[in-house]
């Protein structure tokens, strides 16, 4: 068996740890996530949904668990997917800052503004929202979905297959874009999916003074969709989700035609 001085013992017993547990990988890139960042770096559920308000950390939390992955569970496949190729370039941004950070990580072997591949395996690709650019890409074990809710059904019919040979874990946030779309849909009545939700007034790093003055600038519609995780009719729509959602029945006996 290799013989290791104190220095390299402490060095694997910290990096043993931080496999174990992810909060202490955040910590050594220097955040200190709050018990719901936490909770959620922690999960072990293979589908989350992410309703979380502006600026709560979502992207930067999801990014910790993606650099994790790649570090712990290799040779480890990540896709990072949102409407635009910048919106999912700064995702990888984030993702390569923390890797630049940590102490022990291993090198990269390739690296671009959009994807990476380290020494152990594991690669890192970002993608724009485009269906027709995504369907070359299988194996994922790993699937980040920034503004979820902005995403076309289409897109998120190209991702899912990613997943099918791997058992990987999709990751879909957002702050909400009113009652449309399948984000909605999943989080209304979809099952298997743990959902995660944090409001303004929840997080630590948002003040009530900076609230009120969103509250104020927004208005109150737009302020509880980006504040409050609420999910809002579009203000063109002539009647309300709920009314169209009341008026339907299915409570009614089958039509037979009969014969003349």
């Amino acid at each position: 068996m290799p013989r290791y001085d104190q220095a390299q013992q402490v060095t694997l017993g910290r990096d043993f740890a931080r496999a174990l547990d992810p909060v202490l990988l955040a910590r050594d890139c220097g955040l200190d996530p709050d018990p719901v960042q936490a909770g959620l770096l922690t999960t072990t559920s293979r589908k989350v949904l992410v309703n979380c308000c502006r600026q709560w950390g979502k992207s930067t939390t999801t990014g910790l668990i993606a650099l994790h992955e790649c570090l712990y569970v290799a040779p480890a496949m990540i896709v990072l997917v949102s409407p635009s190729q910048p919106q999912s370039t700064e995702l990888f941004k984030k993702i390569h800052g923390f890797w630049e950070r940590l102490p022990g990580a291993p090198e990269a072997h390739q690296e671009s503004l959009t994807r990476m591949e380290l020494a152990n395996g594991s690669r890192i690709v970002s993608l724009p929202g485009s269906e027709k650019t995504t369907r070359g890409y299988s194996g994922a074990t790993l699937v980040i979905m920034d503004e979820a809710a902005r995403v076309p059904d289409e897109l998120l019919a190209a991702v899912r297959p990613m997943l099918a040979t791997t058992s990987g874990r999709f990751f879909a946030l957002t702050t909400p874009a009113g009652k449309r779309g399948w984000f909605y849909e999943a989080w209304s009545r979809g099952e298997a999916w743990e959902r995660v939700t944090v409001k303004g007034g929840e997080c630590p790093r948002i003040s009530s003074a900076f609230l009120e003055e969103e509250r104020s600038a927004l208005g109150p519609l737009r302020f509880s969709q980006e504040y409050e995780c609420e999910f809002i009719d579009a203000e063109t729509s002539v009647f309300a989700t709920e009314l169209i959602e009341q008026a339907m029945t299915d409570d009614f006996e089958p039509f037979i035609a009969r014969a003349a």
